[in-house]
């Protein structure tokens, strides 16, 4: 499988979950309705609609709006009901998130969510297959990452601002109750962004990382055997993951889908060198970019 099919692939699995939620938000709606004693014509009348929105409410066909489920809640009584669906409401339309609506501002207030998640989280993998993540990049590799987002997804440019808090990010490093597994393949050794002296500064960065407490780095070969198409994810503790599309930003969280997301890290950190190996990896793409 391909890049491109296994974008297609995650895009497939999340669009899924949101197609589940939607259904399962249906299927809450109609028991409210069924709970009052009305039929979906009683309803509908009441509510001004057509009768066929509610059966395609009820059925995950539509997606309601706020005020559609606050008509609902009040023509059934269920008043109480209403900020848990609407919560419900919001956070699956938060699943997807596209980059036009995330960077609408530029690169600094995605970079602040992030120290908030990161604060918030115990135990932090991260997989990567073409790029050193942002939390263990120099700022002159950052510049040239934010600098490649901002110009093909033609947002402000604030990329000064960005790094600084990217760099900023960082500090969680050296928390102590914090803890991280990054696991990068060895294309992200050789991936160039910025020059060559730009890319020995973030390759010496990483042998740094190599002897930091509470930091397992870890690094697929390039002859490694396939076992599991995946693009970069972020996994939050065991509530969230995070995938990064061409297109979007998916925050997955039913614990089902977490699961194989570990399951598929697990896979990938079984293949990656530490340690000794490691570091003879990112010293061979040094050498190669010394000439």
């Amino acid at each position: 499988m391909g890049n491109g099919d296994s974008v297609a692939a995650v895009r497939g699995l999340v669009t899924g979950s949101i197609d589940q939620a939607r259904e399962a938000l249906g299927a809450r709606l109609r028991e409210l309705r069924l709970d009052a004693g009305m039929t979906g014509s009683d309803l509908a009348r009441r509510a001004g609609w057509h009768q066929t929105k509610i059966s395609k409410i009820e059925y995950g066909r539509t997606k309601p709006t706020d005020a559609d489920v606050r008509a609902w809640c009040v023509h059934t009584g269920s008043e109480a009901q209403i900020p848990d669906l609407i919560a419900t409401l919001r956070n699956l339309e938060a699943a997807w998130l596209e980059w036009r609506r995330v960077l609408g501002t530029g690169t600094t207030r995605r970079q602040q969510l992030s120290i908030k998640l990161e604060a918030d989280t115990e135990v932090m993998r991260v997989y990567h297959p073409f790029l050193v993540p942002g939390l263990l990049q120099t700022a002159e590799y950052a510049e040239g990452v934010l600098r490649s987002v901002v110009d093909f997804q033609r947002v402000p440019d604030d990329v000064d601002e960005g790094v600084s808090k990217r760099m900023e990010r960082q500090q969680i490093l050296y928390r102590r109750d914090h803890r991280f597994h990054f696991v990068i393949a060895e294309q992200a050794l050789r991936t160039s962004v910025g020059s060559d002296q730009t890319m020995i500064g973030q390759l010496d960065r990483l042998l740094a990382v190599l002897g930091m407490p509470r930091v397992v780095l870890g690094i697929v070969p390039a002859e490694s055997p396939y076992r599991v198409s995946m693009t970069n994810f972020l996994i939050f503790d065991n509530t969230r993951v995070m995938v990064e599309t061409v297109t979007a930003e998916l925050t997955i969280t039913q614990p089902r889908e977490i699961a194989q997301y570990g399951r598929a890290f697990d896979v990938l950190a079984s293949q990656a060198v530490t340690g000794e190996a490691a570091r003879a990896l990112i010293r061979r793409a040094v050498e190669a970019r010394l000439g």
